[in-house]
């Protein structure tokens, strides 16, 4: 094994065991979900060798074709195969070399290069999409996982109840009825399948996850792929993360424009792409301009003769011409290129415009959203919340003290319960919006620092989480 690959390998197995080191733990945060699907997704590679093929064909196709060598045997008689017999026999060998219409090489030339620069453009979309996907997968195991935590940490008081009610049912002095026993073994019976549910979800996420946590080696393509090195179970964060918008200013209620975000979405990869494929069927019309002019082609030939039979000696012969082709007929070709070449840019601007459509329309929606988002946050922190616990609490304070209905203790639990998952699902919803929003400002930088803040879904749980290594919990 030579140097080279040495490094490789061992580059690789530094970052399998940074990442998948304590086996134990298996816990991902966000930042590293989305930084390892960013760095090890085979897609980003594949792009940067269909740059370096486009780069490679811009060259090649800047260059003059290669000259054509002839070699021949002219008017050779057939009676005596003679090579001196006659004075038209000619040993021939000819150059030719062809040159394309007009700057037509140049142009193509400079079509593939500015076609190269799409790539690292789409490369940035990709990471965009990445980030927000892997968020949003990540987000949705975070809920689960809570949620399964919700359930557990209840799951003994419901237990606690239904033993309350069979031993009040047991005594004859209680006034607990058979019904009442039997509605809380069924809650408990709900709720275990409520949480069977939730771990289903979990599970289903985790594996969808998992496809983006791969390690990926770039310089170990022709190895087999080990898809065992990757966990098939791991949990994430027991906090939630803190996602800031990333481009608040342009989002203001007070300053919003459609015009204003048009402007700032200018700046998406995906647009700043459209923009190159414009260039480029430009320069495609440009090209198809050529088609009018004449091709050229010089051609050079040198023939050697025998001498006579009579042992004088006979002239070489030298030949040099010049040919060109006349596009005289230019109705039914040359014109319906250069049309469909023009069709072609025109259409370009149309993509533009409808993917910025779809990009404002797509950003208001999510706005709207996160607007409503809000205000729910705001009624479950400073009412629900707090209303359903203590409706929870006095409904058990008046069972105790015998002015009470078992029936309305067990609807009054299930209630915060609910409340509390229901809080938890709207803080994630949240988070899941500004991720989906900050995919169409990848590259946009916000006006002031000072109003670039996180969006707080939760007083306890948003804070923000550092970088810290794989496997901490």
């Amino acid at each position: 094994m030579n140097a080279s690959n040495l490094t490789s390998l061992s580059t690789a197995l530094i970052l399998g065991l940074s990442v998948f080191s304590a086996q134990a733990e298996k816990v991902v945060s966000l930042e590293q979900a989305i930084t390892l699907a960013q760095q090890n997704d085979p897609w980003l590679h594949g792009s940067r060798l269909k740059q370096s093929a486009v780069e490679n064909r811009s060259i090649a196709s800047g260059t003059l074709p290669d000259p054509k060598v002839s070699l021949g045997i002219m008017n050779l008689p057939t009676d005596t195969w003679d090579l001196d017999q006659e004075g038209m026999t000619q040993l021939t060998v000819g150059v030719s070399q062809m040159f394309p219409r007009g700057d037509s090489l140049e142009i193509k030339k400079d079509q593939l290069q500015i076609e190269s620069t799409k790539f690292p453009l789409l490369r940035e979309d990709r990471k965009a999409k990445l980030k927000s996907q892997v968020s949003q997968l990540w987000l949705d195991a975070y809920l689960a996982q809570k949620t399964i935590k919700l359930i557990e940490d209840d799951w003994s008081l419901f237990e606690q109840m239904a033993e309350v009610a069979k031993a009040s049912y047991s005594n004859v002095v209680g006034k607990t009825r058979q019904q009442d026993v039997i509605r809380a073994q069924l809650e408990i019976v709900q709720l275990d399948d409520r949480l069977t549910s939730e771990k289903q979800k979990l599970e289903t996420t985790i594996a969808r996850l998992n496809e983006w946590l791969h390690i990926y080696d770039a310089d170990r393509l022709n190895e087999s792929f080990n898809f065992d090195a990757q966990p098939l179970e791991f949990s994430v964060s027991k906090e939630l993360p803190s996602i800031q918008l990333n481009n608040p200013t342009v989002l203001k209620a007070s300053n919003y424009s459609r015009n204003l975000l048009a402007q700032a979405l200018a700046n998406h990869p995906a647009i700043l792409a459209i923009d190159v494929k414009r260039k480029s069927s430009e320069k495609g019309v440009e090209l198809a301009k050529q088609q009018y002019k004449p091709q050229w082609g010089v051609n050079a030939s040198y023939a050697y003769r025998d001498n006579m039979p009579s042992g004088d000696s006979r002239a070489d012969l030298f030949s040099v011409g010049v040919t060109f082709d006349l596009p005289l007929f230019t109705e039914n070709r040359q014109d319906k290129q250069v049309a469909a070449s023009i069709a072609d840019s025109e259409a370009v601007k149309t993509e533009k415009l409808l993917l910025t459509k779809q990009m404002i329309s797509a950003v208001e929606k999510e706005l709207r959203q996160l607007k409503r988002l809000s205000d729910r946050q705001s009624i479950y922190q400073e009412q629900l919340l707090k209303q359903t616990h203590d409706q929870a609490e006095a409904s058990l304070t008046a069972y105790t003290n015998d002015d009470g209905d078992f029936a309305e203790v067990v609807r009054a639990r299930i209630a915060e319960l609910n409340a509390r998952i229901s809080a938890l699902r709207i803080d994630v919803d949240a988070l899941k919006t500004v991720a989906r929003i900050n995919y169409f400002f990848a590259h946009s930088q916000s006006k002031s620092n000072a109003e670039h803040k996180p969006l707080h879904t939760s007083h306890k749980t948003n804070q923000h989480l550092s970088n810290k290594q794989f496997g901490e919990k």
